[in-house]
């Protein structure tokens, strides 16, 4: 019978299996040894996060053809299969022993069936191929928020991606001393043709909370590959509920008030509702745009980007509105385009670029020229919609100093945003961190876009732009959220943010820059430094401030009347939302925290008293005159 020992040192030769033993750990070694005896690889590759074992990687990615080397220097591009460029949210599922119910808005599936289901198809999935072993860590390594993470895959594109993405973790792991407490990932693109995955119909997307293992087959594109973006994110919320902390979809920013004064901010935004944008705020600086973890030190709520790196759409970045990301794709340096058009001097191509189409290039299609079709007679777009580019924070300017910080970074304030054309106004603060949490995070909705879906205005519940991601039961999750807050001794302020407010005429009532003064007006109320109108659901800013905010931000000149429009407290409409809420929640079978119906019932009955004193709408100089 051979050993584990033996059948490593087959796969991997003696040099690969000494930096694999170094770690110290047999449930590394078995683990791996598991998936080897499986998966069945042509070889092994154990990295060490040696600039050489990276390099190793980034060449490998390139031989393979999974990337090909474009214009500038360090850039590369990749394709992905036609039908294989966005979450497969169907064949995404967690794997569940019976008996063991999440709620309705989790998808899951019989653990025994699902594993024998993902162990059939990675049987011999590797053969002749190369398979990289890789140890992350997510948060700073030496830090109280570092988790560890262990990745195997047969593509040096996700191995390249992830190390651009992620904190090597090789030295982390040795100082787990031994332990299992550690995030497993398994990924195979499978066959391929032409370079991309071809079996899409084994396509498998499974995690196992029971044993903190992601499964992933036949899928190269990142959001089903990449398992330590959105996937591990899902393990870590298991996680977190277990032990005190909390795992958030939101960015981590640095927002400058007076004197050089800097307030951290977390933000959670569904898609499409400004988040990349918030995060990138001109002036202001960046420690993540995705994933935070977060914990309660000395009674301060401190947050660290779980990543080093961005996976972002890339669909109208241009030189105009994203200035700082343009000049990173624009200039030499690391940086991989997925399934955007190489055009035939290596210059990368996308939708919204803001630069003339070019006559002819290859992208994720194939060969293409404007007007090309798909089989199915579509149009064929220059890049898909969904397109992305790969780069680490430490190639923008506008890095934050601590984004590496393993202290993390104190939280003065947590914003929620969504996309609402006649509801919320642009920015109010809650009373306090329970208010905050129900009728702030837990409420968030997002209007769907007639681009989007064909169908404009469909408002689609969002709890904290988490939904998606959840791996515990919604009352679970928000109990955890409003306990947290309880224990800080110090809360940060909670606030709510609609950057897409509307006349009844249907125009926009906010640009584009304007949010650069709300983060400017939390950053000063945070810090005391100005007043605030009390309305029936929170707090809204007074017009003198935010007329000389405007003018000293944007050098605007902003209007009585603009602020009248923008801050008028729709009631109505404000008691619409609360019925839509309330009716998600009571068909809810998870045990719900009794704090979420208390908390908007109350607020239920403060829009309605002012509903009766004032109308379906109330001007926000109506509410100041009557509290002087």
């Amino acid at each position: 019978m051979v050993t584990r020992e033996e059948l490593l040192v087959k796969k991997m030769g003696d040099k690969n299996f000494k930096k694999l033993e170094a770690l110290g750990n047999t449930h590394v070694l078995d683990f791996v040894a598991k998936y080897v005896e499986l998966c069945n690889p042509g070889s092994v590759f154990v990295c060490d996060d040696s600039s050489e074992d990276v390099e190793y990687i980034k060449k490998r990615a390139i031989e393979r053809g999974e990337e090909k080397k474009i214009g500038l220097p360090g850039q590369t591009a990749h394709f992905d299969n036609y039908c294989d460029q966005a979450r497969d949210k169907d064949n995404t599922c967690y794997l569940i022993r019976k008996g063991l119910d999440l709620g309705p808005h989790i998808n899951g599936k019989d653990r025994d069936e699902g594993l024998r289901d993902v162990h059939e198809i990675l049987k011999d999935i590797m053969k002749g191929c190369e398979l990289y072993v890789r140890c992350f860590s997510l948060g700073p390594p030496n830090s109280i928020f570092s988790q560890c993470a262990l990745q195997l895959t047969d593509s040096p594109y996700v191995a390249h991606s992830e190390d651009i993405l992620y904190r090597g973790g090789y030295e982390q792991f040795k100082k787990l001393n031994g332990s299992n407490e550690f995030f497993r990932f398994v990924h195979s693109q499978g066959e391929l043709i032409n370079g991309v995955s071809k079996n899409l119909d084994k396509r498998r997307i499974f995690m196992d909370l029971e044993d903190d293992t992601v499964y992933s087959t036949n899928t190269q594109y990142g959001g089903n590959s990449i398992g330590l973006k959105k996937l591990a994110m899902r393990l870590a919320i298991q996680k977190a509920n277990k032990s005190d902390w909390l795992t958030e979809h939101m960015l981590v920013m640095g927002a400058h008030g007076p004197n050089g004064r800097v307030t951290y901010f977390t933000g959670a935004f569904p898609s499409a509702c400004g988040k990349t944008s918030t995060a990138m705020l001109p002036g202001e600086t960046i420690i993540g745009d995705d994933i935070a973890y977060i914990r309660n030190v000395n009674g301060r709520m401190r947050a660290v980007n779980v990543e080093k790196g961005i996976f972002g759409i890339i669909q109208d970045v241009n030189a105009k509105d994203d200035p700082l990301i343009w000049k990173v794709l624009t200039t030499p340096g690391e940086a991989i385009f997925s399934n955007v058009l190489i055009d035939d001097g290596g210059t990368p191509h996308w939708l919204g670029k803001g630069t003339p189409e070019p006559p002819h290039g290859v992208n994720h299609f194939g060969e293409w020229t404007p007007g090309t079709k798909d089989e199915k007679g579509k149009a064929v777009d220059i890049s898909n919609k969904n397109a992305r580019y790969t780069i680490p924070l430490s190639r923008l300017e506008n890095t934050d100093p601590k984004a590496d910080d393993p202290e993390g970074v104190p939280i003065g304030g947590v914003i929620y945003g969504g996309r609402d054309s006649d509801t919320s106004v642009p920015v109010e603060q809650s009373f306090n961190w329970v208010h905050g949490i129900i009728t702030k995070g837990a409420t968030l909705e997002s209007e769907t876009t007639s681009a989007t879906l064909g169908k404009e205005g469909v408002r689609i519940f969002n709890l904290m732009s988490n939904l998606e991601f959840l791996s515990v039961p919604l009352g679970v999750y928000i109990r955890n959220n409003v306990e947290f807050g309880r224990k800080l001794t110090d809360p940060p302020l909670v606030f709510s943010v609609n950057y897409f407010l509307k006349s009844r005429e249907g125009k926009y009532l906010n640009t584009m820059d304007d949010k650069r003064v709300w983060i400017k007006w939390m950053e000063l109320r945070r810090n005391g430094d100005v007043e605030a109108i009390k309305t029936p659901t929170g707090y809204i800013p007074k017009y003198p401030d935010l007329k000389k905010l405007f003018k000293d931000v944007l050098s605007k000149d902003y209007t009585e009347k603009e602020y009248e429009e923008q801050f008028t407290v729709r009631t109505a409409k404000l008691l619409a939302k609360l019925d839509r809420i309330e009716k998600v929640y009571r068909a809810d079978t998870s045990e719900l925290p009794p704090e979420l119906f208390s908390e908007l019932e109350a607020q239920r009955k403060r829009l309605q008293e002012a509903q009766q004193k004032y109308g379906d709408e109330i001007s926000p100089f109506t509410l100041e005159k009557d509290q002087k």
